[in-house]
Order: C-alpha cells, then sequence, then structure tokens
C-alpha cells in the first residue's frame, strides 16, 4: 500500500480501464455507436470533429477531479486519478494499433458486445473502488448518499447525451442500438457491484424443524438459524429456519425440506454478495478466495 491505496486495486482498475477502452475503440468508434455519459461526449466530439476521445476525456474530467478531491476522500480520488488516465492511455493505444471487427452487418451483436466490454470494465473499476472520472464519480455519489445503484444513475445521465448524440450526429437506429448497448452496460455493472458470487437464501417455517436443521446440517455441510417466529392469525409460536446455500444447491435443499414435510412453507430468495464461512472463509475461518 502506497499513499492509502493497494497494489492490487491499482492492477485491477487497470485491468477494467484496458477492457472498457478497448470496447469502446473496438465496438463503438469502429460502428459509429454513441455512449453515455462523458465517455458519450467524447464520442460526439470524435464523430462531429475527429478529436481524440484519449485527449478529451482528460480534458472534460479536470472539473470533475476537483469535486472528486472535495466529495470522494482521498483513496478514491487517487483511484479516479488512475482509471481516468488509465483509459485515456488505453484508448490512445488501441486506436494506434486496433484491428477491425467486421460487425457493420450484425450491429444487435456490436451493441451486446459493445455493452459487455463497457460493462465489464465499468464493474471491476467500480468494485475496486475506482472511477474513470465524470458521471461515474456523480454515479458513485448519488449511490453513497441517495441509495440509487450505480448502474441506474448513469443510466439517466446517458439517456441526456444519447438523445443529444441521436439529434447531432446519430441516426435513429445508431440511437437505439446505442441505447440497447447502454443497457446491457448498466446490467453488466450492477451485478459486478452486487456481488458475482450470490448465492440462495431459503426462509423455512415447518413443524419438524429441528429435523429439517439437523438434515441439512449433516448432510449439506450448511449452517441454519433460528429464528423465533409468530403467527399473526393463529398466534401460535413456532421456529423459523434460515439457511443459505450456493444456487447449484438450492434443488437438494428443496429435496431434503420435502423429504421430511411436504407440507412446509418455503420463501428462496437472491442473497447477493455472500460473506462468511462457507462462501469467503473456510472452517477455520481462512480466506477461501482473494
Amino acid at each position: 500500500m502506497m499513499f492509502g491505496i493497494k497494489t492490487k486495486n491499482t492492477l485491477f482498475i487497470l485491468l477494467g480501464s484496458a477492457i472498457f477502452s478497448f470496447g469502446i475503440v473496438h465496438f463503438n468508434m469502429q460502428n459509429n455507436l454513441g455512449e453515455g455519459g462523458f465517455t458519450g461526449i467524447t464520442l460526439l466530439l470524435y464523430f462531429l470533429w475527429d478529436w481524440d476521445p484519449a485527449i478529451t476525456n482528460i480534458l472534460l474530467n479536470i472539473p470533475v477531479f476537483i469535486v472528486g478531491w472535495k466529495f470522494l476522500g482521498r483513496s478514491t480520488f487517487l483511484y479516479t486519478i488512475i482509471g481516468t488516465v488509465a483509459v485515456s492511455v488505453f484508448l490512445s493505444i488501441f486506436q494506434t494499433y486496433q484491428f477491425s471487427i467486421q460487425l457493420q452487418n450484425d450491429m444487435t451483436l456490436v451493441a451486446l458486445f459493445a455493452g459487455a466490454f463497457i460493462g465489464v470494465g465499468l464493474g471491476i473499476i467500480f468494485r475496486y473502488g475506482g472511477t474513470t472520472g465524470g458521471v461515474d464519480i456523480i454515479a458513485r455519489l448519488v449511490n453513497k448518499y441517495v441509495g440509487w445503484s450505480m448502474g441506474r444513475t448513469m443510466f439517466l445521465f446517458d439517456l441526456i447525451v444519447i438523445a443529444t448524440s441521436v439529434f447531432v450526429i446519430l441516426d435513429l437506429v445508431q440511437g437505439m442500438y446505442t441505447l440497447v448497448a447502454v443497457y446491457v452496460a448498466a446490467r453488466v455493472i450492477d451485478f459486478l457491484q452486487e456481488g458475482a458470487y450470490s448465492a440462495k437464501g431459503a426462509t423455512i417455517i415447518s413443524g419438524k424443524s429441528d429435523e429439517i436443521a439437523e438434515k441439512i446440517l449433516a448432510s449439506m455441510d450448511r449452517g441454519v438459524t433460528v429464528l423465533d417466529g409468530r403467527g399473526s392469525f393463529s398466534g401460535e409460536k413456532r421456529d423459523v429456519l434460515y439457511c443459505v446455500v450456493a444456487r447449484n444447491e438450492i434443488v437438494r435443499l428443496k429435496g431434503i425440506i420435502n423429504g421430511i414435510d411436504p407440507h412446509a412453507f418455503v420463501a428462496v430468495t437472491t442473497a447477493h454478495d455472500v460473506m462468511g464461512e462457507g462462501f469467503t472463509l473456510d472452517e477455520n475461518k481462512n480466506p477461501i478466495r482473494d
């Protein structure tokens, strides 16, 4: 760690910047697709006057850096500097050494791949504490103080920039494909932010809760939390079980419950970004994955 930043985070931010920049150059720029936020503005300037996005990206972000320094704190600000500069560097590299991907006859693939590369790149950057400046900083502030997901905030800003791009330079079809790409990117960003390592949480209400809990522990090696519950209509007190399992274990869990009590009430929900023993820690409390 140096100046409050971690080497691991920096490396992943650089990786995310490379993925993001590759998508911008090889899918958006090669196929006349716009983008949202500050990136969309740099592409608009590129399509209109052939201004280099690598340079305009830095120039547009200078005022945002001032806001970032005031509101985001030292480490996040430094990660933002790294991410923004890295994007400009990789944009310049990929423009110089780009290769042609002949997808002009299939704009659906162009939009999907553009969204996927941009979403994965930004998702990695966000997950490791960075931004690429511009709307990314605004989205992070809104996420922090308002609670909106970063993908949702960016999507709203993107609509404004895309609408302007359609009015100025893009035709309607290009604008529609751009919107598809932006939507895909927003969904990918949210997926990576919420946690790629998701699981299933099961709430179980049964008159045979002890048997079910013992069977889950013995057969699946999963812990079960017992909560005190009371029916609002009957007033009857009953144990409520809560268990979190991996996604590929949910069918097995249902089988265990059904085998003991076919009439049990079971509610299954998606649990994002699960942490703790059995998921990110082993039985000795050591990290399973770094």
